[in-house]
């Protein structure tokens, strides 16, 4: 395994964790820095419905060509992928980031 995808999964995590850096800030533009901003960066988002069409979560792609990164909010994990090397960790779906990114995601989803 890659001590790269190691350390760029590991990275992600602690973001969710403890909140990306700037994070409760608002910046130069009078503009939050909250989940939504952090969802500006993300490159694709896969819905995870139940039957009935409602939310279940989303796997968000934040890093593509090397490695791949995907958040997995149904998990709770953080996979990285390059090549033949993959990585997989969890993080605290408790955290107070990850649960305003959980309602950011509902709240994009209901639009």
């Amino acid at each position: 395994m890659s001590d790269q995808i190691k350390l760029h999964v590991q990275s992600i995590i602690n973001d969710l964790n403890n909140g990306y850096e700037g994070w409760g800030t608002v910046n130069e533009y009078d503009e939050p820095e909250d989940a939504f901003k952090y969802l500006d960066g993300v490159l694709d988002i896969n819905w995870v419905l139940n039957s009935d069409r409602t939310l279940k979560g989303a796997r968000l792609l934040v890093a593509f060509g090397g490695p791949n990164i995907w958040i997995d909010t149904v998990k709770g994990t953080v996979e990285g992928a390059w090549w033949g090397d993959s990585y997989t960790d969890t993080y605290n779906t408790d955290s107070e980031f990850a649960n305003e990114l959980d309602e950011a995601l509902e709240t994009l989803y209901a639009c």
